[in-house]
């Protein structure tokens, strides 16, 4: 199996430690965004949105990251991370969605104005995009601080859901986002940081920070 990366990208990172965890071995292609990697007539074949990450698996194509670390998952069962128990599977995908309607967005709205735009000099941080965006994450943060309590995992075992979840706090520290206020959400990124599968999948994106 192919899986088309971009090392920066949340959505990469969520199916590269999906697919660690699952001991699933990906050739991982660099497709170079900046250069216009994901706009060339042979990457639009796969993926006609034009964006990272992509699966190719034989003559099976997917795109869609939370769609192929279910894919991924649903290949090794035994493992859990995506429950065939279908109360266990609407719950990880209610915290997969909420991921990536609510807290995914903002978080990243902020981790762009304060890294990404300097890391690729794209020009000054938005001071109102980001005030704006901190008062949204402040509301999110502590609504899955109250899903977290008395749990270590989102949907009570390790899932799709927490790695979903998870790369939306990649750069959490260079962009300056506080957990202080949200000790659950403090103590459950620590635990997903500490697996090894998190860790070879962080390890491009902490090389490309520096």
């Amino acid at each position: 199996m192919k899986l088309f990366n971009a090392n920066f990208s949340p959505n990469a990172l969520r199916v590269r430690a999906v697919a660690l965890e699952l001991g699933i071995d990906l050739e991982v292609v660099e497709v170079d965004l900046r250069a216009g990697g994901t706009k060339t007539d042979e990457f639009l074949a796969m993926n006609p949105n034009g964006k990272i990450p992509v699966l190719q698996d034989g003559d099976f194509v997917l795109w869609e990251s939370r769609a192929i670390n279910s894919y991924l998952a649903s290949l090794k069962p035994e493992t859990g991370l995506y429950p065939t128990d279908a109360k266990a599977r609407a719950t990880v995908e209610q915290w997969s969605n909420w991921q990536a309607i609510h807290l995914g967005p903002s978080m990243q709205k902020v981790s762009f104005e304060r890294v990404m735009k300097e890391k690729f000099g794209m020009g000054t941080p938005d001071q109102a995009v980001i005030d704006g965006e901190l008062k949204n994450i402040e509301q999110f943060l502590a609504v899955l601080n109250t899903g977290l309590e008395g749990k270590d995992w989102i949907a009570g075992a390790l899932s799709v859901a927490d790695f979903a979840l998870a790369s939306t706090f990649m750069y959490r520290v260079p962009a300056d986002i506080s957990l202080d206020a949200v000790p659950n959400v403090a103590a459950w990124i620590e635990r997903l940081e500490a697996r090894k599968s998190w860790q070879d999948a962080y390890a491009p994106v902490k090389a490309l920070l520096g």
